[in-house]
């Protein structure tokens, strides 16, 4: 399945924030597969494609960066899932 991660950081949380992306990479934990990531470069938001078959992974990963992050994760399907959902 796959989720749209959409973080966000307030300013004075930046630096701290890049420090430890930096330093991890943002590497998910096995059993989660980034896809694509895009960051709003100034905007204090960021963009995650991630596909997983396991939720608790994905929440234990996202509660890694909670005290640094708002994280909004969303299911989502392309759009050959979304046309066999419009055809059937």
């Amino acid at each position: 399945m796959k989720f749209l991660s959409i973080y966000k950081y307030k300013p004075e949380q930046a630096k701290d924030a890049n420090s430890r992306y930096l330093e991890s990479g943002g590497k998910p934990p096995e059993g989660i597969k980034i896809v694509g990531r895009w960051h709003d470069i100034g905007g204090g938001r960021g963009f995650t494609v991630i596909e997983t078959d396991d939720p608790v992974a994905l929440s234990k990963w996202s509660t890694e960066w909670d005290d640094l992050l708002s994280l909004e994760i969303v299911p989502v399907i392309d759009d050959q899932e979304a046309a066999a959902v419009m055809g059937s």
